[in-house]
């Protein structure tokens, strides 16, 4: 309590002067903010449903504590400079007409700015009581009390991984402003799956834990676990379907009930995967060899290679993914590799040392063969794949495959009913590759990376492989550990 007024008082004094009703989950707000500022709380995170009046209260909570400490220093930081102004002026209007504010408004106009403002105060400091930044402008020697990061993520900042990589780097800017004990305070609505303000780390992202991690956190979704409005007066049962309708199921959970999901409406759903760590086990019993993933025998495989020339990190991915099947029909993405080569190397061709990575991979993992798509420079690798196999023993064929279905349509046949039946078993070590990435993202149509979806929808889509090769003489003698795959020595009971 400060000055004998404790915040959610002073919302609601607030809210009689301008002729505004309090609602229940702005009080729920109010004493959130006032219970961890006295508890020395010092991060903190706000998410409330779109137009909850968080940015309001907010704005209030500004005006309290500089009404008890006007020395504060406060910096709002937002997406764009605009809505950081905005919240600024609101301030500003709150000091100028809140019963309890009276006097802290200066005498010198030059003190009382759109964009950054100083109250009556005590002490000599070089930063204004508050200020307005955009995401984007240099805060370099400012200080801060108190930092505001009131929606800083919004789609023109997180709708692609490098403008989300951008948003991190800039947000980690803000440790040299705060001053030491100093509050930070997160308010917004998640915009992304691959949010700042998600609860669990994205593995896929690589991430070792959440953004905020440690963070207090205050979350108000429109609806509770009952289908209860949090505020009925403004939105009831008739004009929350009006918005589920309009936005389209992702936008409403992830604006109106705080759901990190992709805005878009994807086809994909990399959360219907099922992650597993087992390793391929490789044994022989009664002179049969077995392959199987802890207790489940596989019998089958497809591997899938999408091969492309980029250089590194630009261009198209080359993809190779490898599928097996098991006795109940179940899919397990063993691996997903995104071969890369060295443009400088004299010694060897790109192509080579792409061949050499699917031969290695090939052998790792008991492949019978490998499925190249040679539509375009894949009609030059056969050969160089042949002999790189060779090279390595790897008893393993190359078929070749020229797609002529739509690249989208071909993703969406090969994913729709093996996600729909739960049926796709996932490696941890997919979730370290691009791969759950442009599930997420993926959109019919869309310009989202797309290679390694279409290199294990090829292996979807492909008929399981059951052939019987013996070995390359000198090789390692891995036998054919598919039932029904290897040769077969029958006595006959008849003289020729």
């Amino acid at each position: 309590m400060m000055n004998g007024v404790d915040f959610p008082e002073f919302v609601w004094i607030w809210n009689e002067k301008v002729g505004l009703p309090t609602p229940r989950h702005h009080l729920r707000m109010a004493r959130w903010l006032a219970a961890r500022w006295r508890g020395r709380h010092r991060e903190l995170l706000l998410m409330a449903f779109r137009n909850s009046g968080k940015s309001t209260i907010v704005g209030l909570f500004c005006a309290w504590v500089l009404m008890a400490e006007p020395n504060l220093r406060i910096m709002v930081l937002a997406a764009d400079f605009a809505l950081a102004k905005k919240m600024v002026r609101n301030v500003k209007r709150i000091v100028e007409r809140h019963p309890l504010t009276q006097g802290l408004k200066p005498p010198r106009r030059e003190q009382w700015a759109s964009d950054q403002f100083t109250v009556n105060r005590p002490g000599e400091l070089r930063d204004p009581s508050m200020i307005a930044k955009g995401i984007g402008a240099n805060i370099t020697g400012s200080r801060a009390d108190i930092l505001i990061c009131d929606d800083v993520e919004v789609p023109n900042t997180c709708d692609s991984a490098p403008k989300r990589v951008d948003l991190r780097e800039r947000l980690g800017e803000t440790e040299y402003v705060l001053v030491p004990g100093g509050l930070q305070l997160y308010v917004g609505t998640p915009h992304s799956f691959y949010t700042i303000y998600a609860a669990a780390a994205r593995l896929e992202a690589g991430e070792q834990r959440p953004f905020l991690d440690g963070f207090d956190r205050l979350e108000i979704p429109l609806l509770d676990g009952k289908g209860r409005s949090a505020w009925p007066e403004r939105f009831p049962a008739d004009r929350i379907a009006g918005i589920r309708r309009r936005t389209g199921p992702n936008k409403f959970d992830s604006q109106m009930m705080l759901r990190p999901v992709n805005i878009a409406d994807g086809r994909l759903d990399p959360d219907r995967l099922k992650l597993y760590e087992t390793e391929l086990a490789y044994a022989e019993g009664n002179r049969l060899p077995v392959l199987s993933l802890g207790e489940t025998r596989l019998v089958s495989v497809s591997c899938w290679w999408d091969p492309a020339y980029g250089a590194p990190g630009k261009g198209d991915s080359s993809v190779v993914a490898a599928v097996f099947t098991d006795e109940q029909g179940g899919y397990w993405l063993h691996r997903v590799r995104y071969l890369t080569h060295d443009p400088a190397r004299a010694d060897t061709d790109e192509a080579s040392q792409l061949c050499r990575q699917v031969a290695e991979f090939a052998r790792d993992l008991f492949l019978p063969s490998v499925t190249l798509e040679t539509n375009g420079l894949g009609r030059f690798l056969p050969g160089l794949l042949r002999r790189e196999l060779a090279a390595q023993g790897v008893p393993c064929a190359v078929i070749e495959v020229a797609s002529r279905k739509a690249k989208d349509q071909r993703i969406v046949d090969a994913f729709d009913a093996v996600l729909a039946a739960g049926a796709l078993n996932a490696h941890r070590s997919v979730w370290d590759t691009p791969f759950v990435a442009e599930m997420r993202e993926w959109q019919p149509g869309g310009k989202c990376r797309d290679d390694g979806l279409d290199a294990v929808a090829g292996c979807l889509l492909s008929q399981p492989v059951r052939l019987g090769r013996l070995p390359p003489a000198g090789s390692a003698d891995r036998r054919d550990w598919r039932p029904g795959g290897g040769g077969v020595v029958a006595d006959s009971d008849f003289t020729p």
